[in-house]
């Protein structure tokens, strides 16, 4: 797990400093996106509007990788709190509901693997891509060939959502409120067509909808 845990405590030691976070100028350019998605996050978590939304100007490739790399790095704490009861001889395999089954692809040949190990080799794989120096030697100035890859991370890092939401429910819940990573990563995916909409089968999409319904009701 050394990719995986190089790659958690890199960032984390500039998500869990404040100082380092909205520097303006003296941002080091390498950092100068991810510091600014954090501090979107960090100002208001549930305005992912303002959070997807990127500066003027801004290379959509790397806000995209930027975007991803973050996600990544917060889907280590839901990561951590399942580990609590989504274990290996309960969770024998990653599953969403009974029609989803996954196949973990950290093996030579993809094969099935109890929930959490699949979690960790999601991750573990993800966070080795996005820090490869062949496909992303540069935080500035990334390759379309590069950026196409991110699709398939997207769709593999979204299983942890759906195993979470519906075999760990209220682990699922309580981590959402606090952080509306589920609804952001949803949003993101949708905004650059990186999943289809049919592979999104946590109902965050549905619970927006009948919110706005709601809201204009209450306003009529």
């Amino acid at each position: 797990m050394l990719c995986y845990n190089n790659f958690i405590n890199l960032s984390f030691q500039i998500y869990s400093n404040p100082d380092l976070i909205g520097l303006g100028g003296e941002m080091d350019s390498t950092l100068a996106v991810q510091q600014y998605i954090q501090q979107n996050i960090r100002s208001d978590c549930s305005n992912i509007d303002k959070i997807l939304e990127p500066p003027e100007g801004q290379d959509e490739g790397v806000w995209k990788y930027e975007h991803l790399r973050q996600f990544c790095l917060e889907l280590n704490g839901l990561a951590v709190k399942l580990q609590s009861e989504c274990h290996p001889d309960t969770c024998t395999q990653m599953t969403a509901t009974e029609q989803w089954i996954f196949l973990c692809a950290a093996h030579k040949t993809p094969k099935e693997c109890p929930a959490i190990d699949y979690t960790r080799h999601t991750l573990d794989g993800a966070a080795c891509l996005l820090n490869s120096n062949k496909y992303f030697p540069s935080r500035v100035s990334i390759k379309e060939s590069s950026v196409a890859k991110l699709g398939s991370v997207c769709r593999r890092i979204y299983r942890i959502f759906s195993h979470a939401y519906f075999h760990h429910r209220q682990i699922f819940d309580k981590y959402e409120n606090e952080t509306f990573l589920c609804h952001r990563f949803t949003r993101f995916v949708m905004k650059y067509n990186l999943m289809s909409k049919d592979n999104l089968i946590v109902p965050i999409l549905e619970e927006e909808v009948q919110n706005t319904s709601s809201a204009g009701e209450s306003e009529a």
